[in-house]
This record gives structure tokens, C-alpha cells and sequence, in this order.
């Protein structure tokens, strides 16, 4: 074993929870909007990054996707609110709403990640982080400490493929300086980092968190993905394989 590649968000980072820091944000900007109003536009503006973050490719156009996401969640909380809440998001800027979701967007590392990768460097592993993102993902591994203890980074926006084409794989690879059969890839997506890093003849380990969601909004049980079968399930780095106490 040469290289571990790992995947960023749910793995090494999680998003904390924006619902209320996005509506603090609002009402410093004179738009008072309830919990629900929040969660319906950040969902609208999820969806709709999730659909185009590839077009983050450098730092120009991450500005510009930013704004159509701020224009998406503004039209998004237009939608839910109603009363002086909608009056106010009717003549809000893009610029305001904008710079609420980028205050309310803060993302930490996992307490588990910096030791494991300490521990992955000390035993003379090369580390590179694969993930769907785009190219700001260096500036949340710089100021969550991680990108100091890796050996590389790179965006699906940079190369412009995402997880699971086996392109991205095969990038992240070059920059460990290693083969396929010489690598695992960890992340917490059976579809895109299980099924993407068997395509590249990589080893997958999946990793499901305690904060992962585990249940339909119904409350029913998850049904297990198939891209998942027969594969070594973590929940913790620690318990990464040559890790584990």
C-alpha cells in the first residue's frame, strides 16, 4: 500500500448545519425569515450547486456561480415566505443575499481526520483528497488544517469530471504516485466513491458517520445501496485498515 485517497465532504469535513447562521445573516440584513422559509431555500440552492458546482473551475467562475446561487436562494426563499418577509426578499440585492450564504456556509473537520493523518504520513502513505467540489475545496482543507497534512487535492471542478468516472481516480493516482492495486479510497457515498473507485480498480472502504442521515423522511430504514456490498465499512479514520488500535 502506497497511497490513500479520500473523499472531502462526510469524510474528512462536515457542513454545519446553515438553517440558523443563513437567517442570522438575513435579519443582519433586514430580512426576518422563519426556519422553514430558510430550509426550503438552501434547498433549492443545494440542488442547485450539487447540478452545476463543475463550473467552479477557477476563481472567476466560482464568483459567478455563486451569484446564480444566491439568485437561486433568494428565489428559492421568495417562494416560502410570505408577508414582510417576502416584501423584503422582493428587494433584496444579489449581492446581499449572496454574502449571507457564504457567512452562513462553515464547514470543520472531523475530529478523528488531522490525527489519522498524521498517523497515514507517519507511516510513509501519500494522501490525496478526491471530491466532488468546487475549486474552493482548497481553501476549506487550508483553513480546517487538512490540506497541510496531505499530500495533494483535486476538485471534480478542475478537471472538470466528477466521482464516480474513473478519471478523477486516475488523476488523484498520478499526483500519489501510485497504482490502482497500490491505493484505497475512502468516502461516504456507495454510488460515488465505492462504485467509482471499483471502476478505477481501486479498493473502497466506505466510511458512514454518526451524523450521516439514515432514515426517509418517513422514518423508514434506509434500503442498503448495492454499491455498497461486500465492502469494508468504517466510521471512524481510526479504524482505517493498518490504523485501527
Amino acid at each position: 500500500m502506497r497511497a490513500v485517497l479520500l473523499d472531502a465532504l462526510g469524510t474528512l469535513v462536515r457542513l454545519e448545519d446553515p438553517v440558523a447562521p443563513l437567517r442570522r445573516e438575513l435579519a443582519a440584513r433586514g430580512i426576518e425569515v422563519d426556519e422553514a422559509t430558510a430550509r426550503a431555500g438552501l434547498a433549492a440552492e443545494i440542488a442547485y450547486y450539487r447540478q452545476h458546482n463543475l463550473e467552479g473551475s477557477d476563481r472567476a467562475a466560482l464568483a459567478a456561480l455563486r451569484r446564480r446561487c444566491a439568485e437561486v436562494l433568494r428565489d428559492g426563499l421568495r417562494s416560502a415566505a410570505t408577508g414582510a418577509a417576502r416584501d423584503a426578499l422582493a428587494a433584496a440585492t444579489t449581492t446581499a443575499v449572496h454574502d449571507a450564504l457564504l457567512s452562513a456556509l462553515r464547514f470543520r473537520a472531523y475530529p478523528d481526520v488531522l490525527p489519522a493523518l498524521e498517523r497515514l504520513r507517519a507511516a510513509g502513505l501519500r494522501t490525496v483528497v478526491v471530491s466532488n467540489w468546487d475549486v474552493s475545496l482548497h481553501d476549506r482543507l487550508a483553513e480546517t488544517g487538512i490540506a497541510a497534512r496531505v499530500d495533494g487535492a483535486i476538485a471534480s471542478a478542475e478537471l472538470g469530471v466528477a466521482k464516480p468516472d474513473p478519471a478523477i481516480f486516475a488523476h488523484a493516482l498520478t499526483m500519489a504516485g501510485a497504482r490502482p492495486e497500490q491505493a484505497l479510497h475512502v468516502g461516504d457515498s456507495p454510488e460515488a466513491d465505492v462504485a467509482g473507485a471499483r471502476a478505477a480498480g481501486i479498493e473502497p472502504v466506505l466510511i458512514v458517520r454518526d451524523d450521516a442521515p439514515r432514515a426517509t423522511a418517513a422514518g423508514a430504514r434506509r434500503a442498503p445501496s448495492p454499491a455498497a456490498a461486500g465492502v469494508t465499512t468504517i466510521r471512524s479514520l481510526a479504524e482505517l485498515p493498518g490504523l485501527a488500535a
